[in-house]
């Protein structure tokens, strides 16, 4: 599932090519997928668009937003003039649109936004502005790193927590943005087992893992996400970070640190990267 990297990478795509437009007419071909009325942004200019945590937010200039999140194999793809001599990923995309298109954005000067999904578990909502904060998704979730997650709300969520450490790392109520892929490297980065108890870490650990996710963090925003599964950018690119894990992904592959072998596990029902020499 894209996490805030690659959501903040296609964020900064959409605020690039996307503001600015109107949305002329919008193709819907599967219901289960688009909700709302979709009148109420025909004829809307894009202002703005947002991320909080794995989720956009596109906004208009008419108080109404789409709320979007893309889940597991969710793509946005932008195209127009300006992106005509750009290809989009032969593996990842293919055509567009194509018959895992199942909305479509008819923009004005020509362009249009594509929302493709194998799995189709994404969503996308048409709702006014002011019922964001009633959406389960953005009410309930936690601080974000680079946002308002400092060291000490940090240490506060991992003191009071008895369940695995990896497993608060991806809890979205608890830590917003961080899933399976940054939770496996900030962990192997810091040097943490994934299967302790939260609260048992100390203070200098609780400290080297919070760095260390916002190390991670980094580096999958400087290589343009990870393109693990489907996931592209806003001009159906792929990211780099897939050739720079740390853990996630590489079993029985050598331990870039100390040459063990990778092992893997389940963990709240999760696959589990860690080296069991280097991770204490």
């Amino acid at each position: 599932m894209p996490e805030l990297p690659e959501v903040e990478t296609i964020k900064l795509g959409l605020q690039k090519y996307l503001v600015g437009h109107k949305i002329l007419d919008i193709d819907v071909r599967d219901q289960k997928i688009f909700k709302g009325d979709k009148k109420n942004i025909i004829n809307a200019k894009v202002i703005d668009v947002k991320r909080v945590g794995k989720g956009l937010i596109i906004e208009f200039d008419n108080d109404y937003v789409l709320a979007i999140h893309v889940k597991l194999t969710g793509q946005l793809i932008y195209r127009g003039r300006e992106t005509e001599n750009i290809e989009v990923s032969k593996e990842k995309v293919g055509s567009l649109p194509s018959k895992f298109t199942h909305v479509i954005f008819n923009l004005d000067h020509g362009a249009n936004l594509y929302y493709n999904d194998i799995r189709r578990f994404g969503w996308i909502k048409v709702i006014q502005k002011e019922e964001l904060k009633n959406l389960p998704f953005f009410k309930e979730m936690g601080p974000e790193p680079f946002k308002d997650l400092t060291l000490d709300k940090f240490k506060k969520a991992i003191q009071s927590s008895n369940i695995p450490i990896k497993v608060l790392l991806m809890d979205q109520k608890k830590i917003g943005g961080v899933g399976n892929i940054y939770a496996n490297d900030a962990l192997f980065n810091a040097g943490i087992d994934p299967r302790r108890k939260a609260k048992t870490l100390s203070e200098s650990e609780i400290e080297e893992l919070y760095n260390s996710v916002l190390k991670v963090l980094e580096k999958g925003l400087e290589k343009g996400g990870a393109s693990e599964l489907t996931y592209v950018n806003a001009l159906g690119q792929t990211g780099g970070y897939q050739n720079h894990f740390l853990v996630y992904g590489r079993e029985e592959e050598r331990c870039l640190r100390c040459g063990g072998e990778i092992k893997k596990i389940k963990l709240g029902g999760r696959g589990t990267y860690f080296c069991p020499s280097c991770q204490k």
